[in-house]
C-alpha cells in the first residue's frame, strides 16, 4: 500500500486558491487560504467554507441496526428519531474511548456513523467485529460521500438562497435530505466551531460545483474559505473536545467529563459496560481530574502535553493550547486535579519551557455564541 496522502474531491480547487496543504491523518488537506486569524473572526461574525471530507462514514442497515448500534456503541441509538442525530462514543472492552461520533438516523433501519478521520478505520473494524450475531451490515461509505461545511452567523441566510429544503424547520443535531444549488445532499445541522452552522453530504462528483455554489452566494455575505487550523481554534474557544487531545484511549467517558453520553439504561449489555460502570463509580467517590479552561495573563501560547503546575508541584496537563482570537489572549484546555480545577484557583500556572506562566482557570467553554 502506498503512503501518498488521500486526496478529497475538492483538492484542486484548494491549490488553485492558493491554500497552505497539511497531512492531517493520512489525507492531504488545506491548513489556510490566507489569514487564520481572519478565518476564524469570519465564522464567528459571518461565515467560512470547509471542506470536511476527509472524515470517516459508515453506513449501517437492517433489521437489527439500532439493537446492534445500542450494543456497539454506549449511547442509546434505538431512542433517536428519524431525521435526528446524536453525539455518541464508541469504547473498547476497557472503557478507553476509540472515537466519539455523531450518529445520524436517516430511515427506520439505517443509520451514518461519522468517525473522525483518524480513528475511521479502527471504528469501522469495530463495528465490522461486533455486527457478529446481529441481522445488519456495516458497509464502509468513506469515498461515497464529500463533506463540505458552512458555519457561523450567516449561514442559514447563505444555505436557504441555494435550497428549497426546510431549514428553519432543521433543528441542531437533525438530518434532512434535499437537493442544495442542484445537487442531491443530506443537509444536516451539526457543528464543531460553536456557531449555527451545516454539513452537507454530496457525492464526490457533485462537491466542486456545490464549493462554486456556495462560494458565489456566500460572497455578499462575507463569507469565505476556511481552513484546519481555524477549526481547530473555534472548537477550542467552544470548549469541544478534539481526539487524540481531550479524548484518548487512556480515558473513559467519565475521565473526559462526558460520562452523560454512556446509557446504562438502554437495554441489553454494550461493549464496555462493566468497566464503564467501575469507572462511573470511582468518578463519584473519587473525582477524576477535571477538565478546564486556561486563560494565559500572559502572552506565550501553551501546548498539548504541557505541565500545569501550582506550588512547585505538577497538578494536571495541557491537552489543546492556542491563541485565542476572540479573547486576544492564549488558551488551554487542561486535565487539572480535582483540587486546583475550581474556577478562580490562585497559583496555577503552565510550565512552558522551564518557565511558570500564569493563568486563570476558567468553566468551558471559552466561548457561547449569542442565541
Amino acid at each position: 500500500m502506498s503512503n501518498a496522502p488521500r486526496l478529497t474531491a475538492l483538492d484542486a480547487l484548494h491549490r488553485s486558491l492558493g491554500a497552505t496543504m497539511t497531512d492531517f491523518a493520512g489525507w492531504d488537506m488545506p491548513l489556510r487560504y490566507a489569514s487564520e486569524r481572519d478565518e476564524h473572526n469570519a465564522v464567528r461574525t459571518k461565515a467560512g467554507l470547509f471542506d470536511l471530507s476527509h472524515m470517516g462514514e459508515i453506513t449501517v442497515t437492517g433489521p437489527q441496526a439500532a439493537a446492534f448500534l445500542n450494543f456497539a456503541l454506549v449511547g442509546n441509538i434505538g431512542t433517536v428519531a428519524v431525521g435526528r442525530a446524536r453525539y455518541t462514543m464508541i469504547c473498547a472492552e476497557d472503557g478507553g474511548i476509540l472515537d466519539d461520533l455523531i450518529v445520524y438516523r436517516l430511515g427506520e433501519t439505517e443509520y451514518m456513523v461519522v468517525a473522525n478521520a483518524g480513528n475511521a478505520q479502527i471504528v469501522l473494524d469495530a463495528l465490522t467485529a461486533r455486527a457478529d450475531g446481529f441481522d445488519a451490515v456495516v458497509r464502509d461509505d468513506r469515498d461515497a460521500y464529500a463533506l463540505i461545511a458552512v458555519q457561523g452567523p450567516e449561514s442559514p441566510a447563505i444555505l436557504a438562497s441555494v435550497t428549497d429544503a426546510d431549514l428553519d424547520g432543521l433543528k441542531y443535531y437533525a438530518g434532512l435530505p434535499g437537493t442544495v444549488a442542484g445537487v442531491p445532499a443530506l443537509i444536516a445541522r451539526t457543528g464543531y466551531t460553536g456557531e449555527d452552522g451545516f454539513e452537507l453530504f454530496v457525492a464526490p462528483e457533485h462537491a466542486e460545483q456545490l464549493w462554486q455554489a456556495l462560494t458565489a452566494a456566500g460572497a455578499p455575505h462575507g463569507l469565505i474559505p476556511c481552513g484546519l487550523s481555524c477549526r481547530d481554534t473555534l472548537r477550542l474557544e467552544a470548549g469541544m473536545p478534539l481526539y487524540g487531545h481531550e479524548l484518548t484511549t487512556e480515558l473513559t467517558p467519565f475521565d473526559a467529563g462526558l460520562g452523560r453520553v454512556v446509557k446504562f439504561e438502554k437495554e441489553g449489555d454494550f461493549v464496555g459496560r462493566k468497566a464503564l460502570e467501575a469507572a462511573a463509580e470511582r468518578a463519584e467517590s473519587a473525582p477524576p481530574r477535571k477538565l478546564v479552561g486556561l486563560i494565559a495573563e500572559g502572552r506565550r501560547v501553551p501546548r498539548a502535553g504541557f505541565p500545569v503546575v501550582a506550588e512547585g508541584q505538577i497538578i494536571g496537563q495541557v491537552t489543546s493550547g492556542a491563541p485565542s482570537p476572540t479573547l486576544g489572549k492564549p488558551i488551554a484546555i487542561a486535565y487539572l486535579d480535582a483540587a486546583h480545577a475550581a474556577p478562580g484557583t490562585a497559583g496555577v500556572g503552565v510550565d512552558i519551557r522551564g518557565s511558570h506562566e500564569p493563568y486563570e482557570v476558567v468553566t468551558l467553554p471559552f466561548y457561547k455564541r449569542q442565541k
